[in-house]
């Protein structure tokens, strides 16, 4: 019952996903330097940004306040937070076009989408690796 109490209690760690997320997006950024040089790579990386910093927001702005003493305030931070991502994710779009356009857009958004598809992996990143017993 002690160790269940204690799962509980844990943060998740997003780590994996983040660096699935950058891994993703170095990916298509090399194939980009590749195919068109520095500038389709830098075009991956702003498309690999656009998804990431909404990401890095939600799990900061989403799981400030967790537990379950407190469960609507909880649920009020999430859409909090998917809401904040959604409208951070629109601004770094208008940013990115509007200040630095990319030179490839193809390769923006691939990038963009491939770090997007991580999402989909989540429920296998977050999941407790068992730890070899020495």
């Amino acid at each position: 019952m002690h160790r269940h109490a204690a799962m509980r209690r844990r943060r998740p760690d997003f780590t994996r996903l983040f660096l699935a997320q950058g891994l993703a997006t170095l990916s298509v950024a090399l194939l980009a330097t590749l195919r068109h040089g520095l500038e389709g790579a830098m075009s991956a990386l702003l498309g690999g940004l656009v998804s990431l910093l909404p990401t890095l927001y939600f799990v900061w702005r989403g799981l400030r306040t967790r537990g379950a003493k407190r469960p609507r305030v909880s649920v009020m931070n999430l859409y909090q937070a998917a809401m904040g991502k959604f409208g951070l994710t629109v601004a770094l779009f208008v940013v990115v076009f509007v200040t630095v356009p990319p030179s490839n857009p193809a390769f923006f958004f691939v990038a963009y989408v491939a770090a997007q598809l991580m999402h989909w992996l989540t429920p296998w990143l977050m999941r407790d690796r068992p730890t070899p017993r020495t």
